[in-house]
């Protein structure tokens, strides 16, 4: 997170991950190049870069679609969620380049305007092999441009969370895009084995991470209920549900319950006076969205495991100067169970943790509430 908004904001890690991710770009063009003019030597270095341009956008894109699915199945990958905007800078840059090399080099020594040449090379919608398929290309390549422009956290703040989510969310569409502008291209140039046989693949493993990410996700939320409590989320006569116990929530983490419909975050902290305390807020991080129940308490906060994006457990609100809120949850304790009322609270509205004791009295459990 920052207080303002600046062109570039290169950590480090950042710093190291971009020349990690500008060396194996580099390496890749480098190898492409060599081994097609080594099988091919009738053609150009122009022509090969052309390829390798494309190749390595296509690679990366796919590599981009996959890291969501790839963690949530696995933390191991969220390294590269952290930096998965720059992959996408990165890969449109790569795209950007090749439609101009392509350009110049195929269209660019007539009479007629590059662009328009490209557009009309191809003259049938209807027969498959003479598809304009750059018009499809073109088409990716504007939608992919619109991303990359809006990437920085300056335009999420002023587009507003949803209308820029929506607005990302339309990669699957470019990516539909892309996979018909390089197939039906691929079809018009036999010379691409490689191509024709690794698009099915990648698509194929695309989709399957995404089925299973999908299937575990909504495994976990039917399971939420019958695993908190240990035998079904029983409802109060004044609303509250008993959701889990508080031994069953890690310390310094959360448990995540479903009430209404909806995932909630129930964290088990520690005060500065030592104190267990138990909240519950919403599970979507303002950002991007992101699961803070999968987060931890850092600093007194909930620390969302994407971005880093903080919360104030008792009132959902982050820490001055950011302004970001999220949904409370009323909370209270009967003995060492968990109860939450389903109803949320507006954003950033306050709701006093319960306090559980390490070492009750004897008798009755000692809790507040």
């Amino acid at each position: 997170m920052s207080a303002g908004y600046r062109v570039v904001l290169w950590t480090p890690y950042k710093k190291r991950h971009d020349a990690v991710l500008a060396l194996a770009v580099a390496l890749y063009l480098g190898c492409f190049v060599a081994l097609g003019l080594t099988r091919d030597p009738s053609t150009t270095i122009e022509t090969q870069l052309i390829r390798g341009f494309g190749t390595c956008a296509l690679v990366l894109l796919h590599l981009i679609l996959a890291i969501g699915p790839l963690a949530r199945l696995d933390s191991r990958f969220l390294p590269l969620l952290y930096n998965r905007r720059h992959l996408g800078v990165t890969m449109f840059l790569l795209a950007l380049a090749h439609g101009g090399f392509a350009l110049v080099q195929f269209h660019a020594q007539g009479d007629v305007h590059p662009l328009v040449s490209a557009l009309s090379s191809h003259g049938s919608l209807v027969t498959q092999s003479r598809f304009p398929f750059e018009l499809l290309g073109l088409l990716a390549l504007l939608w992919l441009f619109l991303m990359a422009a809006t990437s920085h956290d300056f335009w999420l703040a002023n587009l507003t969370a949803p209308v820029w989510k929506a607005l990302h969310m339309g990669v699957y569409v470019a990516y539909g895009l892309v996979v018909l502008h390089v197939a039906l291209g691929a079809l018009q140039d036999p010379g691409q084995p490689v191509l024709r046989a690794g698009l099915p693949i990648g698509f194929a493993v695309l989709a399957t991470l995404h089925l299973v990410a999908g299937s575990r996700e909504v495994a976990a939320d039917r399971e939420a209920p019958q695993a908190a409590g240990g035998g079904g989320m029983a409802s109060r006569d004044d609303g509250f549900v008993a959701v889990c116990r508080v031994g069953e929530i890690p310390e310094e983490r959360a448990t995540l319950v479903v009430l209404a419909g909806e995932r909630v975050a129930v964290f088990r902290y520690r005060d500065v006076d030592g104190r267990q305390r138990i909240a519950a807020v919403s599970n979507v991080c303002r950002h991007q969205n992101g699961p803070l129940g999968e987060g931890r308490i850092v600093d007194g906060c909930i620390t969302c495991p994407w971005h880093g994006y903080q919360y104030r457990p008792e009132d959902g609100a982050s820490p001055p100067p950011f302004t970001e809120k999220i949904p409370t949850f009323r909370v209270r304790l009967d003995g060492d169970l968990v109860l939450v009322d389903p109803r949320p609270l507006a954003p950033g509205t306050h709701s006093e943790p319960a306090i559980h004791h390490d070492a009750p009295a004897a008798g009755p459990a000692a809790v507040e509430s």
